[in-house]
């Protein structure tokens, strides 16, 4: 069975990784709300699929311990979707060197960023291992009667779910334009 790891998993990138579990992945995902993750586990009915690994992923050490449980216990991780703030600017390099040593294949990184975020930049300063295909999620905003709305819960996990079936370097998800309407 193909393992996925989402980070954000329990938010909103729930529907995210309910969507995962339902297409044939067993699920890791990374909270640290307990609460929030078991809601998540109520809302499936494929609970075995799913694995909680609740830790602040700013923890860098107790991070990549467990990471390793979840690898030894589900295999290596295939699919990697991750909402990452941008304070905890060694975490997802330090998910991917975990990941790819446990992992022989070429794996995919859905990497899911803010409106404001320069993909370039973004993409420059990470320094991934050589396995992973990187792809960028960005999110936007919507347009509705000329004004303006952040994008819910609900159209950001579809949005990642289209840009996990089509697999593209670059998805957008809402609109980035015009910027100058964005909701502020």
């Amino acid at each position: 069975m193909a393992h996925a790891l989402v980070i954000g998993g329990t938010g909103m990138l729930a529907d995210t990784s309910l969507w995962l579990v339902n297409d044939g992945y067993h699920v890791s995902v990374i909270g640290r709300s307990a609460h929030r993750m078991e809601d998540l586990r109520n809302r499936t009915t494929k609970p075995a699929l799913l694995t909680s690994i609740l830790v602040d992923y700013c923890n860098i050490a107790l991070l990549k311990e467990k990471l390793a449980e979840t690898l030894a216990h589900n295999g290596p991780i295939e699919l990697v979707v991750a909402w990452i703030h941008s304070y905890a600017d060694t975490t997802l390099e330090n998910i991917s060197n975990v990941i790819s040593r446990e992992n022989d294949g070429e794996w995919k990184l859905f990497h899911v960023l803010g409106s404001k975020a320069n993909l370039s930049e973004v993409q420059e300063k990470l320094k991934l291992p050589a396995r992973s295909q990187y792809r960028q999620i960005q999110l936007g905003f919507m347009m509705e009667e000329g004004h303006a709305r952040w994008l819910t819960h609900e159209e950001i996990s579809q949005g990642v779910v289209v840009a996990i079936q089509q697999d593209q370097p670059i998805h957008i998800v809402g609109t980035l334009q015009p910027w100058e309407k964005r909701p502020l």
